[in-house]
């Protein structure tokens, strides 16, 4: 276990925490503290360059205007890009993966350049996607169904260097007909599932805490959060 301080990377709240994501790095920070290990979250706003030093990222959703301000910020100040680089885990939430991508287009049909830490390009659906989403993990540890609330209008196609965190038994995904949900490119795994989805999914969180840590970790039982991933994969 780390001797120092684990440090959380909550990046931009300010402009990409419309939907609650930020409860995902309030979720890293209290499961490292129930093992007795140090944790605190280092918000990053518009008036922060971006360190590339912290332990594990987060990145919550957002409207269009916002999303175009987190671009312009990571692209001057790339500390996130060059975490992802060393292999620091980044988790990426609904339009955070748009800006994390090579481009995004609009509604009205502008398209807008992200930063290519994704492999993936995003358009607009015929209709948005609301509703409770349930998935089958194919990204390697990941054992349990992973379970979700999405809203969006993009459709998220992956290249050839991306893969799927997922495959969609319940809802719609990335909304581009393959069932698919999600990316992971090296450390950097981006979802359309609030939720928080760390909250609804405490394997999903362990993992990101794991690989920022570099070892395994004791599990939590927590009869809390087992009847919460209960009575949600049950109503969906």
């Amino acid at each position: 276990m780390p001797e120092s301080t684990v440090r959380i990377g909550l990046v931009l709240p300010d402009v990409m925490g419309t939907y609650g994501d930020n409860g995902n790095a309030l979720i890293l920070r209290q499961r490292l503290r129930m093992r007795d290990i140090d944790a605190e979250i280092v918000q990053i706003t518009l008036n922060d360059p971006v360190p590339e030093s912290l332990d594990v990222y987060t990145l919550g959703g957002a409207e269009d205007f916002a999303q175009r301000l987190a671009t312009r910020h990571l692209t001057k100040y790339p500390g996130l890009q060059r975490a992802s680089e060393r292999g620091a885990p980044v988790l990426a939430i609904c339009a955070a993966i748009q800006v994390l991508g090579h481009w995004y287009e609009t509604s009205a049909g502008e398209r807008v350049d992200g930063i290519s830490l994704f492999d993936v390009t995003t358009s607009p659906q015929a209709t948005r996607s609301i509703g409770e989403v349930v998935t089958r993990p194919t990204l390697d540890g990941l054992t349990q169904k992973l379970s979700g609330f999405e809203n969006h209008r993009g459709g998220t196609t992956l290249g050839s260097d991306a893969k799927a965190l997922a495959t969609v038994t319940a809802g719609v995904g990335n909304g581009v007909g393959d069932n698919s949900e999600g990316v992971v490119q090296g450390s950097v795994i981006g979802t359309y599932m609030h939720g928080p989805v760390l909250a609804r999914n405490p394997e999903l969180a362990d993992y990101l805490l794991e690989r920022a840590l570099g070892t395994s970790l004791p599990p939590l039982e927590l009869a809390e959060v087992s009847q919460l991933r209960k009575e949600r994969l049950r109503r969906t």
